[in-house]
C-alpha cells in the first residue's frame, strides 16, 4: 500500500524501535511507497511512512533492498555531502563515509552482512540517520 510521506519533524526526530518478524508487512508498504516516489526518492525509512520501526529500503539501481534493524559496523573515508529528503524541504550538508559495512536482517529474516560504497553507502547512511531521529 502506498503510504503518505510524514513531514512532521517532531515525529521524525524520535528514535525508532527495533523491528520484529511481525513487522515484515512493512516490506510491501515501503516498496510501494518508494515506487510511487521514485522520480524524487532513492530510499526511505519506515518513520517516513508513519511507522517508528528500524526498517529502511534502499534502491540499489537494479533492485530495492529492505533492511530490518540495520547496524553500521564500520565506516571509512569521510567526505562532505549535500542531501535532500522527501520528508523535508531543501538540502542540508552532512558528513558521509565512502565505504561502510552493514549488518541487517532481510525480508526472509535472515541475518546479512554487506559492504557498500559510494552513492549506495550514502543512501544507507541517510536512511539509518532517520532511524535514530537524526534529521538531515
Amino acid at each position: 500500500m502506498i503510504r503518505p510521506i510524514v513531514r512532521d519533524v517532531f515525529f521524525l526526530a524520535r528514535k525508532s524501535a527495533p523491528a520484529t518478524q511481525g513487522d515484515q508487512a512493512l516490506d510491501r508498504d515501503l516498496r510501494d511507497t518508494l515506487q510511487a516516489n521514485r522520480e524524487k526518492c532513492v530510499g526511505m525509512a519506515a518513520n517516513m511512512i508513519g511507522v517508528r520501526k528500524r526498517v529502511i529500503i534502499v534502491s540499489l539501481g537494479f533492485a530495492d533492498t529492505v533492511m530490518y534493524n540495520p547496524v553500521l559496523l564500520s565506516k571509512d573515508t569521510p567526505y562532505e555531502a549535500e542531501e535532500g529528503c522527501l520528508s523535508l524541504d531543501g538540502t542540508r550538508r552532512t558528513t558521509r563515509y565512502q565505504n561502510i559495512e552493514v549488518e541487517y536482517r532481510n525480508a526472509a529474516w535472515k541475518k546479512r552482512r554487506e559492504r557498500y560504497s559510494g552513492w549506495i553507502a550514502q543512501i544507507i547512511q541517510h536512511e539509518m540517520d532517520h532511524l535514530d531521529g537524526v534529521i538531515i
